[in-house]
C-alpha cells in the first residue's frame, strides 16, 4: 500500500493508491483490471515467462497481437514461473503491497498452483481476492472450462438473436467477457470499500453465465411470465417503427435504426419523411393499427431511406424528433468525427506496431481523468516492480533472471 499522491495542480487518479496483482488472461478478467487502471489503480500483470499472456499472441500468432493491446493498456507486467516453489514464494511475498488480486484461470489452476485466497490471505489478511469462472466455484456445471461465446450460449443470449424462422444466432460482441469484467470492477471497488471500515479479506465470486445474465433481464422481461416462457427470436424488425432500414449506396453496413415507439415520434416520422398525412391514415392512426400493417409502413419507410446515406437518415431523423442510428462499422468507428471531436479515440505509439489507434474508455471524470498509455512488453517492469516492492538488489535479481524464476 503507498499514499495516494498528487503533483500541485495535477488532477489525482481516483484510485491512486489502490494496487492490483492482475493475474488475468484473455478478456473476462483483462477487462476488469484495465477499467481499474483507466481509474487510476496501479495494475501488476503477472504473466508466464516466455509466452505471457495467451492473448498476447491470439488470433495473428505474433507476440502482443491487437487483442491484447487492446485489453491491457495502462498496466505492468512482471513474469513469473509459477510453476515453481520459487515463483510461488515470490508471488506470495508480494501480496502484502496490493490491496487486489484478480485471476480468471480455468477450474482448480490456482489451487495447483499454491496461490487459492487461503494462501493469499495469510500473506495478506486484507488482501481482496477476486476469481472469475465460467460456471462458479459450485454447482454441477463448476468443473466445465468457459469463453465469451460458451457463456453467452448458456445464459441464453443466443436464443433471443437472429431471425424468427432461422437458428439462434451469436450476438458478435464480447458481452460475457468484458461485462463479466466490469461487474467484477464494480465489485472490487465496493470490496475495497469495505475494507476500509473493517479492515477484513474478502473473496469475490463471479460467474459468466450469471453475469451475463444481467444483459438478458430486458428481454426476460418482455415475455411478461416471470421466466415461465420462451421469448422468440425477432430478427431486425419486430414492428416497422422497430426496425434497421437500408440506405444508400446499399453496401453492407448501410443501414439505420430507427425507433418511433410514441405518439409523438410516430408523428414526428411521418412529418420528416415527407408523408405528414401518415399520421390520419387508418391504417396507421394508432400504435395498433400500425402493427397491424407493419410491412406496408416498413416499405414506406425504406422508399425515403434508401436515397439517402445512414448519415443523412440519421441526421434528419434526429433533428426531427424521431430517434435514429445510422450502422457504423468497426472501420468508421475510428473515423467517425462525433467519437474524435469528444477524443474518444486514441493514438499510441507501441513498440512492435508503431503508431496504433485505440477505442477511449467511456467514463469522464471532471478532476481524475487518467492518461491513456500502451499495454506493456512481457516483464517489461520486472525490476521496477520486484525493486520497489521487495527490496531486491541488482545481483538478486539477475540471478532470478538467470534461473528462469523471473522473465
Amino acid at each position: 500500500m503507498y499514499e495516494a499522491h498528487r503533483h500541485e495542480g495535477d488532477p489525482m487518479p481516483a484510485l491512486d493508491g489502490l494496487r492490483i496483482l492482475d493475474m488475468t488472461q484473455y478478456e473476462a478478467g483483462t477487462s476488469c483490471t484495465q477499467a481499474l487502471a483507466w481509474l487510476g489503480a496501479d495494475v501488476v500483470k503477472i504473466e508466464p515467462p516466455t509466452y505471457g499472456d495467451p492473448g498476447r499472441s491470439i488470433a495473428d500468432g505474433q507476440g502482443d497481437a491487437a487483442y491484447f493491446v487492446t485489453w491491457n493498456s495502462n498496466k505492468r507486467s512482471v513474469a513469473i514461473n509459477l510453476a515453481t516453489a520459487q515463483g510461488r514464494d515470490l508471488l506470495l511475498s508480494m501480496a502484502p503491497h496490493y490491496d487486489v488480486f484478480v485471476e480468471n484461470y480455468g477450474p482448480g489452476r490456482m489451487e495447483k498452483l499454491g496461490i487459492d485466497y487461503d494462501a493469499m490471505r495469510r500473506a495478506n489478511p486484507r488482501i481482496i481476492y477476486g476469481r472469475i469462472k465460467g460456471f462458479g466455484l459450485s454447482g454441477p456445471w463448476q468443473d466445465y472450462k468457459c469463453f465469451d461465446p460458451i457463456a453467452q450460449a448458456a445464459a441464453g443470449a443466443f436464443s433471443v438473436c437472429g431471425e424468427a424462422d432461422g437458428p439462434p444466432t451469436w450476438p458478435g460482441t464480447t458481452t460475457a467477457d468484458a461485462g463479466t469484467g466490469l461487474t467484477m470492477a464494480l465489485s472490487i471497488l465496493a470490496a475495497y470499500i469495505q475494507v476500509q471500515r473493517t479492515g477484513e479479506s474478502q473473496l469475490i465470486e463471479i460467474s459468466m453465465q450469471e453475469a451475463m445474465t444481467y444483459f438478458m433481464r430486458t428481454r426476460v422481461a418482455g415475455a411478461g411470465d416471470w421466466g415461465h416462457a420462451v421469448v422468440p427470436r425477432a430478427g431486425n424488425t419486430r414492428l416497422a417503427t422497430m426496425a434497421l432500414y437500408p440506405c444508400a449506396p446499399g453496401g453492407p453496413n448501410d443501414y439505420a435504426y430507427l425507433l418511433a415507439i410514441t405518439e409523438k415520434h410516430w408523428d414526428a416520422l411521418a412529418t420528416t419523411i415527407g408523408q405528414p398525412e401518415l399520421v390520419a391514415d387508418p391504417r396507421f392512426a394508432t400504435t395498433e393499427q400500425r402493427d397491424a400493417n407493419t410491412a406496408e409502413l416498413f416499405e414506406i419507410v425504406a422508399q425515403w431511406t434508401r436515397g439517402r446515406t445512414k448519415f443523412q437518415a440519421m441526421e434528419q431523423l434526429s433533428a426531427g424528433g424521431v430517434p435514429c442510428g445510422a450502422v457504423l462499422d468497426t472501420k468508421e468507428l475510428f473515423q467517425n468525427e462525433h467519437l474524435r471531436e469528444r477524443g474518444f479515440i486514441h493514438t499510441l505509439n507501441h513498440p512492435h506496431h508503431g503508431e496504433i489507434q485505440l477505442l477511449g474508455w467511456a467514463p469522464r471524470l471532471s478532476n481524475s481523468q487518467v492518461e491513456i498509455k500502451r499495454s506493456p512488453l512481457l516483464s517489461e517492469h520486472a525490476d521496477e516492480v520486484l525493486q520497489a516492492d521487495l527490496g531486491l538488489d541488482d545481483a538478486t535479481l539477475q540471478a532470478l533472471h538467470e534461473t528462469g524464476i523471473v522473465g
